[in-house]
């Protein structure tokens, strides 16, 4: 039986048979086997996420995930598949729910002009915008800008997943995979693909330094809100406006970045 074959075989042994054979048994073994990894991931998410949303579905998105990290997964790059997998899984499910586009467009059109503010403020300063300079821009109040803040944080699926493409549609990638795992950068990946890499990196190490905690602590030591606002000493609602700012401030300066270098 394939069963007893596998108990036989080292993890590293399984990877390289199936890349060979792709064989659908050894694929199965994999999804029942990193199973419970789905679970965890979408668990992590669901504390963070409104109501409305149902924990099956979130389980559901991820298998989707996981599927699609064992297919793409390459034991040769020496990353560990659960370090992988979490990636892909929690991208998958994030993309689905944006899919289902239940965001209300007044969210999503308050989400886009505190991102444009930030970026526009920012390439000006040539350093990250306060919270003041953010809001005088805006022509609003500090308060109106935490309100919107909490808003949009309460609402809307914003993560370091959302995918970007280089000229080719089929190589894609997201802010969490430099912040994830730095070890898997493939040496024969496209000049192109490194650029928007080392732009991603020098992004995320400008940020203020209580949002690059707060994305260290989330999407690389996978705690959830409630875990980070403990060890930052910080009210879980705080966080989440941190983890917010934090994405909005990095889409606006990535997508003016990316026109430069694209």
């Amino acid at each position: 039986m394939i069963i007893s074959e596998q108990q036989q075989k080292t993890e590293d042994e399984l990877w390289v048979e199936y890349k060979k054979t792709h064989d659908t048994k050894l694929r199965d073994h994999f999804i029942k086997q990193y199973a419970p990894l789905v679970k965890y991931v979408a668990g992590k998410l669901a504390t963070n996420m409104p109501q409305s949303v149902d924990f099956d579905d979130l389980i559901s998105f991820g298998v989707f995930g996981l599927i699609d990290a064992i297919e793409k997964f390459d034991p040769d790059k020496h990353v560990k598949f659960k370090t992988y997998a979490v990636t892909r899984i929690r991208g998958a499910i994030f993309d689905e729910l944006r899919n289902l586009d239940w965001i209300p467009r007044s969210i999503r059109q308050k989400s886009r002009e505190v991102e444009d503010a930030i970026a526009q403020l920012e390439t000006r300063l040539g350093r990250s915008a306060t919270d003041s300079e953010i809001a005088r821009a805006m022509g609003i109040s500090e308060d109106e800008l935490a309100h919107i803040l909490y808003k949009v944080s309460n609402t809307s699926v914003l993560s370091l997943n959302d995918v970007w493409y280089t000229k080719d549609e089929n190589e894609k990638m997201s802010i969490a995979d430099s912040i994830e795992s730095p070890q898997s950068q493939n040496p024969d990946s496209v000049m192109e693909r490194e650029e928007i890499k080392k732009v991603i990196v020098n992004a995320i190490q400008e940020l203020p330094d209580n949002e690059k905690k707060v994305l260290v602590l989330y999407y690389y030591e996978n705690l959830t809100l409630r875990e980070i606002g403990k060890v930052l000493d910080v009210t879980e609602s705080r966080v989440s406006q941190l983890h917010t700012k934090a994405i909005l401030r990095l889409r606006g300066k990535l997508t003016h970045l990316k026109k430069g270098i694209l």
